[in-house]
């Protein structure tokens, strides 16, 4: 199973938000400034990503490192079947997860 994960360093707390069940709240998106662009899209936001909050900074990867264990505790397995698959120094990232 493949995960999309929005990271928050720096937190108070460490905690795992789930995405919303519902639709969610919608952004709309427009490149004014380029002249090919489409009109507007609607994009559902946080639809499908699990927020993750850690106390880490990103610094030698210590966050990447609590992201996991957080996720393995909420996913109820080992910390070695998840795997970072993208975004290793982005905010926004996708976990592979062995079940």
């Amino acid at each position: 199973m493949k995960i999309s994960v929005k990271a928050k360093t720096g937190a108070k707390e460490n905690k795992v938000t789930p995405p919303k069940t519902s639709q969610g709240d919608v952004r709309a998106t427009n490149s004014s400034w380029d002249w090919f662009s489409p009109p507007l899209k609607l994009i559902p936001e946080d639809e499908e990503w699990y927020t993750v909050s850690v106390k880490e900074r990103p610094v030698e990867g210590r966050a990447n490192e609590a992201i996991i264990k957080l996720l393995a505790e909420y996913f109820k397995v080992s910390r070695s079947q998840i795997k970072l698959v993208i975004g290793g120094t982005s905010k926004k990232k996708i976990f592979k997860i062995d079940l």
